[in-house]
């Protein structure tokens, strides 16, 4: 499976509104689990089992906690069973899709 998610506290107190600490340490938990995952600017991808990634997420969003009154986490799941490999997988068949779409234009 892979998981898409974004946790960040609110009622931090900081004038800036900055989250950046807390969501280090939900970075660190994900890079230290081991699994294969993918941190971009607004979400982290991770991709395993149902309870290793869960796991992971619930960690992540306990790192988060001490940062803030609340926390808030969003979550997006493709749950394929049987296939393993789709963080890049998926990426490289899009690309392909996108190279052979542009080679067709390009042919007529």
């Amino acid at each position: 499976m892979l998981v898409a998610f974004s946790v960040a506290p609110s009622g931090t107190g900081r004038a800036d509104g900055s989250v950046h600490d807390a969501v280090a340490a939900a970075v660190r938990v994900v890079r230290d689990s081991g699994l294969p995952h993918r941190t971009t600017s607004m979400f982290t991808e991770i991709e395993g089992e149902w309870d290793e990634v869960f796991d992971v997420v619930k960690r992540a969003t306990d790192a988060v906690a001490p940062y803030g009154s609340r926390v808030s986490l969003v979550l997006k799941a493709d749950i394929r069973p049987g296939y393993s490999g789709e963080l890049d997988g998926k990426i490289e068949r899009l690309e392909e899709a996108i190279d052979r779409q542009a080679g067709d234009a390009d042919a007529g």
